[in-house]
């Protein structure tokens, strides 16, 4: 597997090894030695999945405190853009985000440490979304920002008069208007 680095320390792009012939193709998607070896200490306990259409666009969500999240994530099938944006006040990329094409044909993975609000907008007619996380959901620990929060400049890839979003997703306030208690503190 190789490992890519991002412009913000800690969030990585992962590219696995694919065998292909005839018949199709084979990869390992997730090998926790080789995972332990580029990210030391993160073991994932939930695997969630998501199925999406043209247009929606799921985030910008984090879970607070001691629920805080970790996040591995690929598509299977269709194309989607992921975003991870760094929410650590104090951070030197604070407010900073990094953008990955996932598809079920490049087979990449998105490394999303604590710290980071994650979304992701769908580029394919559907898409089928999977993600590890290390730390059990917590509704009440819940946290977002908006998806289109201006201060953070972030391009889905999809028109605005195209986005599909939930009622919940419309109506996260910006990241300026987070309380600072809901963010992360940047640990050097």
């Amino acid at each position: 597997m190789e490992i890519i680095q991002t412009e913000i320390p800690g969030v990585l792009i992962l590219k696995p090894r694919v065998f292909e012939d005839a018949r199709g193709c084979f990869f390992e998607s997730f090998n926790e030695r080789e995972f332990e070896k580029a990210v030391p200490g993160v073991r994932f306990v939930q695997d969630n999945e998501s199925h999406s259409s043209y247009g929606v666009v799921r985030g910008l969500h984090y879970q607070k405190g001691v629920h805080s999240q970790s996040k591995l994530v690929r598509v299977l099938e269709g194309r989607v853009l992921d975003i991870a944006v760094d929410i650590r006040v104090g951070s030197p990329t604070f407010g900073k985000h990094v953008a990955a094409e996932l598809s079920g044909e490049n087979k990449l993975q998105f490394f999303i440490p604590k710290g980071f609000a994650h979304g992701f907008s769908v580029l394919s007619e559907k898409a089928v979304f999977l993600y590890k996380c290390d730390s059990f959901y917590e509704p009440s620990a819940e946290g977002a920002i908006a998806w289109n929060d201006p201060a953070l400049g972030i391009d889905w890839g999809i028109p605005a008069d195209k986005v599909i979003l939930s009622a919940k997703d419309a109506n996260h306030p910006t990241l300026a208007q987070c309380a600072p208690g809901d963010l992360f503190k940047y640990e050097k």
